[in-house]
């Protein structure tokens, strides 16, 4: 149902832009998809290291998304097996690429005097305040990616500790379960914003 509402919410974002029905145009955003993994000549050496490490991120999310899950969706089963070997193998490739991101996008994410404005004309319902929304919504799902990062990275590193009993061992595992499925709705609309304010 997560997944399925949050692929609802892209679908709704995506028809709120308005794209053009028209073949060529349908055409030309399958192109534009398909080229997100290219590197343009005009961006910086760091630009391109950083969309090298979201790309990376990405693939290990996909990854993890499908590992972590699949069990549980198909058979209602915990993830065992090569697909947890699988699992872990990707997951500190992640985590790494995940700190790598938080550093080189956090000051292009911090929220200043143009957001307040913006959340101001909103209330006040101005005319012109929905240009900025798929921006500022990408800042936003930034800060809830990372903040949800802590949870889903330390339920499984405590749980390694000799320290929790079966108890607090079901716990943390149910933490992880729960919080990587927020976590993968935010990645995915977030991938999704990134894409619509055309940042990577």
């Amino acid at each position: 149902m997560v997944f399925a509402v949050t692929l609802g919410c892209v679908a709704v974002g995506w028809l709120a832009s308005r794209p053009s029905v028209r073949p060529t145009a349908i055409l030309k955003k399958l192109v534009f998809l398909l080229t997100l993994v290219l590197f343009k000549q005009r961006l910086t050496v760091l630009q391109i290291i950083r969309k090298l490490i979201y790309l990376v991120a990405l693939f290990c999310f996909v990854i993890l998304l499908v590992s972590g899950f699949w069990f549980v969706l198909v058979s209602g089963e915990s993830l065992s097996g090569y697909l947890m070997m699988l699992h872990a193998t990707f997951a500190g490739v992640f985590s790494a690429c995940l700190a790598l991101l938080v550093l080189m996008w956090a000051y292009e994410c911090k929220f200043g005097s143009c957001e307040w404005q913006w959340l101001i004309g909103l209330f006040q319902r101005k005319q012109g305040t929905g240009g900025q929304f798929f921006a500022i919504a990408q800042k936003v799902v930034f800060w809830v990616i990372m903040f949800l990062a802590l949870p889903l990275i330390l339920s499984v590193v405590l749980s390694m500790f000799r320290y929790f009993g079966t108890t607090w061992q079901g716990i943390l595992l149910e933490v992880h379960r729960y919080t990587a499925l927020v976590f993968s709705a935010a990645v995915i609309i977030h991938t999704f914003l990134l894409i619509r304010v055309h940042r990577i």
